[in-house]
């Protein structure tokens, strides 16, 4: 069974994006797709990416699971909380 889920970042740069999902990609029984930006309206402040598509194979385990959330969490206190 797969399940997927959907992540995003609010004015993450596309490098940025790029990089989590190579790091994500990395995980065993995860696959990572990025979501292209779906607004009409182009703004410096928005990334180009709407988020990232997260999906777990039937073969992820827990410990995938986990080391998913830890990269999320280590990309989400490096660019989203202000020092």
């Amino acid at each position: 069974m797969e399940t997927k889920e959907k992540i995003e970042f609010v004015g993450l740069p596309l490098a940025v994006y790029r990089e989590i999902a190579a790091h994500l990609r990395q995980v065993e029984g995860v696959e990572v797709d990025l979501i292209p930006q779906s607004s009409q309206q182009f703004d410096y402040n928005q990334s180009q990416i709407a988020g990232l598509s997260l999906s777990w194979t039937a073969n992820s385990s827990l410990e995938s699971r986990q080391r998913v959330n830890q990269i999320l969490a280590y990309y989400q206190n490096r660019y989203m909380n202000p020092i």
